[in-house]
């Protein structure tokens, strides 16, 4: 869900572990969802920052 290139850019001159990228994913992933189920809640088709 991720992009590799874009987090180790955004880490600057940080290094980036393989398993980061991983947590990372799963963390978005759950924010995704929770954001639908609440989106749904609300009888809405769309995503809104208000969700996250």
């Amino acid at each position: 869900m991720i992009v590799k290139s874009a987090v180790k850019a955004a880490a600057g001159d940080m290094s980036v572990g393989a398993d980061f990228y991983e947590e990372l994913n799963n963390v978005v992933g759950t924010a995704i969802a929770r954001a639908q189920e609440r989106a749904k809640a609300n009888n809405r088709s769309t995503l809104k920052a208000r969700d996250a």
